[in-house]
């Protein structure tokens, strides 16, 4: 036992130097997710019409009830909350509503999918949509090779099918989850501050 406390001190005192920076996690966290919510209510915004018309067909889209009311609200909180992430403002309470929306579009858009949000066929979470796929990208390969510049089309990187499953869905829903057991983080957040400033901190 004395061994072992002997080899955990020195490494529990270098964590403890470290400790100030604690609050650096959550900020990667809120300006990692920060452009991609950003750039997703933008898109419903802008295609506003689209995006209800998206929400409330069940035959080719959502189906969910009310597709106005649910559209403004999930392009407003993918938007504006992407904002509360960047200036680090009422992190716990917006991660909520935000993992409700990641939730909703893991199950109701990419579950079918299965995990993969690119098909690959040798991944072992490949499933048979995505071995399926396989046989349709070397077919449009092939096209492509004898009808098109090819060398040009893949100068920036290969041609992959999207498979639309729900990897970024629940990844986004993991730090969103994360965010809220942490807040903000320390120093680097208006909620630290707005704490400190309130004697809120322990």
């Amino acid at each position: 036992m004395s061994l072992l406390a002997s080899l955990y001190r020195p490494a529990d005192q270098v964590l403890r130097s470290v400790q100030p920076l604690d609050g650096l996690a959550p900020l990667l966290m809120r300006l990692y997710l920060a452009p991609v919510l950003m750039q997703a209510g933008w898109n419903k915004l802008m295609a506003f019409d689209d995006t209800v018309a998206w929400f409330g067909n069940p035959a080719w889209g959502l189906g969910l009830p009310m597709p106005e009311l649910m559209a403004a609200l999930a392009a407003g909180t993918e938007f504006f909350g992407a904002w509360l992430l960047i200036f680090g403002f009422a992190i716990r309470w917006v991660s909520i509503p935000l993992m409700f929306i990641m939730m909703i579009a893991a199950l109701s858009v990419h579950w079918e999918n299965g995990w993969l949000a690119i098909a690959d066929v040798s991944s072992w979470l490949a499933n048979d949509r995505v071995a399926d796929s396989a046989e349709r990208l070397e077919a449009a390969r092939s096209i492509l090779q004898e009808h098109g510049h090819y060398d040009w089309l893949t100068g920036r990187g290969s041609f992959v099918i999207l498979n639309n499953g729900i990897e970024f869905a629940a990844t986004y829903f993991l730090m969103l989850l994360s965010l809220f057991f942490t807040g903000g983080g320390r120093y680097l957040s208006l909620d630290y501050w707005l704490a400190r400033h309130h004697g809120l901190l322990r």
